[in-house]
């Protein structure tokens, strides 16, 4: 069994900073790596930079106690974890692996033998073959599993995190784990790792099993949600309430359709099946038309706003668009976070910024400011947006809009929880 004095982190966002207090919290010395400044001093006051209930109490008790620190460059241990961002480029939706390989290159300055090394990264099949021939090429001094198997230097792993946004602290414990080692050494010795602060089981398989593993668990969901988007249209043009119907339908034992929404959105439901695509262009004709499905879904709510603002300037002839304000509850990707990755909704608010020719406002209560890419919109309350707003647009369920009102034929509403009034 391996012993685990020193861990090493890279990448300190929704998943690394999150895995980096939870080892910290078993007493262990742990160095959190990112390329940003500002996050890396924040986590050394001992304060958070996302929204995750009950990571602040977490670090700010790791970082006062001495087991976490955070820098920007690596430091030598004897496990190192890569959690960067694995987003894809242009439209041909290729995956971009330059911050795995980064990772690599950096880690490979302090690598010595006998440590491990985990791909947590969502990743297209391959990538943790990759970063292991990334490393081996910075360091010919030491041996890797693709050509030394057991007997490699260094223990080189894929175990992709399976957390839900909001419930990260509970399910990093209670989950269970896909461990994909490059050889069995490589997975022991992960399991090992995990075991300090994991309760689920740890399973092993291979590293490319692994990385599908996690692509296809969000390739399913994707497909769902495509079905469920692809219903809220159809019922639409037949006048047919999307939501009381998939209550009823869902009444059979073995269907269990989905909530439609604005699109997918995400770091992960929104990425991952393109890697799938990406490998298997050919056969992946399923998972290609559920993504093309859900990006399209916010060109539909636009045009649901344009309906919107069409039937109120009809109510109102003596106005036009210019006099229309707009207001849009949510811009994160799902509702009581503050993650905007991929987010349909700031898509949405951004394209009607470009489209409107009157005010646009934004009420999101997980974010204090709002990005550069809609730094023409006005971030206001629920109370300011209510005085002064002609048509409503419900883009994500926040719990503070759970109880909201607003006139039936001025709303535009994708999460079905609205109150309507007359």
């Amino acid at each position: 069994m391996v012993a685990f004095s020193k861990i090493c982190v890279i990448g300190l966002g929704y998943i690394g900073l999150p895995t980096t207090a939870m080892f910290a919290s078993r007493k262990i010395k742990v160095i959190g790596v990112d390329v940003n400044e500002n996050t890396v001093k924040t986590i050394n006051r001992g304060e958070i930079h996302i929204v995750e209930p009950d990571l602040d109490i977490l670090v700010r008790s790791c970082v006062s106690e001495g087991y976490l620190k955070a820098t920007t460059t690596p430091e030598p241990a004897e496990a190192f974890l890569v959690a960067v961002p694995t987003p894809f480029m242009g439209d041909n939706h290729e995956p971009d692996l330059s911050y795995i390989e980064a990772a690599a290159n950096s880690i490979a300055k302090v690598l010595e033998k006998g440590n491990l090394v985990i791909l947590e990264s969502t990743s297209p099949v391959g990538a943790t073959e990759q970063m292991s021939d990334w490393l081996a090429k910075a360091r010919p001094d030491l041996t890797f599993p693709q050509t030394h198997g057991e007997a490699s230097d260094i223990r080189i792993a894929h175990c992709p995190e399976r957390v839900l946004p909001g419930h990260i602290m509970r399910e990093l414990v209670e989950n269970d784990r896909v461990i994909g080692g490059m050889t069995n050494a490589c997975s022991e010795a992960a399991i090992d790792l995990y075991k300090i602060f994991v309760l689920g089981e740890c399973v092993i398989t291979n590293a490319r099993t692994a990385e599908m593993a996690k692509l296809t668990e969000n390739s399913f969901r994707d497909v769902n949600i495509a079905f469920a988007n692809e219903l809220s249209m159809i019922c639409d043009e037949l006048d047919i309430n999307v939501w009381e119907l998939i209550a009823l339908a869902n009444r059979h034992p073995r269907v269990n359709i989905l909530q439609p929404g604005p699109g997918v959105g995400g770091h992960c439901i929104a990425v991952d099946p393109w890697f799938i695509v990406s490998k298997t262009p050919e056969l992946a004709n399923l998972i290609r038309t559920a993504r093309e499905v859900n990006d399209a879904n916010p060109d539909w709510v636009i045009k649901k706003v344009q309906a919107a603002v069409g039937a109120y300037l009809m109510d109102n002839p003596d106005k036009t668009a210019k006099d229309v304000t707009i207001a849009c509850y949510g811009l994160t990707f799902k509702a009581d976070i503050d993650d905007l990755r991929q987010s349909p909704a700031l898509e949405i608010v951004k394209e009607l910024t470009e489209r409107h020719s009157g005010n646009v406002l934004v009420i999101e209560p997980n974010i204090t400011e709002l990005p550069t890419c809609l730094e023409q919109v006005e971030l206001v309350s629920s109370d300011e947006a209510s005085k002064a707003v002609d048509i409503h647009v419900l883009l994500v369920a926040h719990k503070e809009f759970q109880f909201f009102e607003a006139p039936k034929c001025h709303l535009v509403d994708v999460t079905g929880s609205c109150l309507f009034v007359t």
